[in-house]
């Protein structure tokens, strides 16, 4: 076989979930690119390999060491990709050596294993038959709410990844869009002595969202796929629209392309709002 990049998937948590061929790839690669060389040597210590030349990529340094990789798998090496944990190029660096590989002509092998989002999909309790990976959003504000706007209407169950700090802010946001009544679970410390999945409402899991650990997890059911979208969702996106300076026709239009919504309903959520700016108190 002559030179390729694999994209090998590692562990989330536990050692045993090492698959045999990624155990032997990281065990023989030519060289190994890693998101933190760190990480990557720990686990390759852990797993009583023997020590393998590592190359550093990641979000700052990836355009840079494309070059030398390549020139490497053309020379013939066996290049192994890994992330810290999971799948690269899922919410992780890789996906422009993928990419640059792929455009040169050269072989790309995929080295399946563990991923969280499909972990945590496959226990939550929701629908799998369609589904639809997000990963990270803005931590906050109104990028945030934009965000989870942009697939208020959807169908398919969500999967986003979300860090610690960040669940309370992510699941309030949630509740206003999507509605408190939109079921839902957080998978955390996957595949770990403490994995927990907490299966509740979007409001629910505001009140009490559990003891938080660990990267997370958080997978929100689809919109129902025939009904009209909850009048709170709607109208929470008419609001967050005019927040962000949207006219007022210009929110109901937008927030009914969002949310698959009447449009006359949204404009008449978006004057009510206007109207109660306007006679609030504490903007006189």
């Amino acid at each position: 076989m002559g030179g390729a990049l694999h994209v090998v998937a590692v562990p989330i948590g536990n050692l045993e979930d090492i698959t045999v061929r990624a155990r032997r790839l990281l065990e023989t690669a030519d060289r190994v690119a890693c998101e933190d060389t760190r990480q990557t040597g720990r686990l390759i210590e852990l797993l009583g390999l023997p020590k393998r030349p590592l190359v550093s990529l990641h979000d700052h340094n990836e355009a840079d060491r494309i070059p030398g990789l390549l020139a490497a798998i053309e020379a013939g090496e066996q290049v192994a990709l890994v992330s810290d944990a999971g799948t690269p190029t899922v919410s992780d660096p890789g996906f422009k050596l993928v990419r640059a590989v792929i455009d040169a002509g050269l072989t790309v092998v995929p080295v399946p294993g563990v991923c969280a989002a499909i972990t945590a999909l496959c226990a939550a309790g929701l629908p799998t038959d369609r589904f639809r990976f997000i990963g990270f959003v803005p931590a906050k504000g109104a990028a945030l709410r934009t965000a989870l706007a942009e697939v208020a209407g959807a169908a398919e169950t969500l999967i986003f990844y979300v860090s610690p700090h960040g669940l309370d802010r992510f699941l309030a946001a949630a509740a206003e869009v999507f509605g408190v009544d939109r079921p839902a679970v957080i998978a955390r410390e996957l595949t770990k002595k403490f994995e927990e999945f907490r299966r509740a409402t979007l409001g629910e899991l505001v009140e009490d969202p559990g003891t938080v650990r660990g990267e997370l997890v958080v997978l929100v059911g689809g919109a129902p796929a025939e009904a009209a979208p909850d009048a709170s969702t709607l109208e929470a996106t008419v609001a967050l629209l005019l927040r962000e300076g949207y006219s007022s026709s210009k929110a109901a239009r937008e927030a009914a392309r969002r949310t698959g919504g009447s449009r006359d309903e949204a404009y008449r959520f978006a004057i009510a709002l206007r109207e109660a700016d306007e006679s609030d108190p504490a903007d006189e």
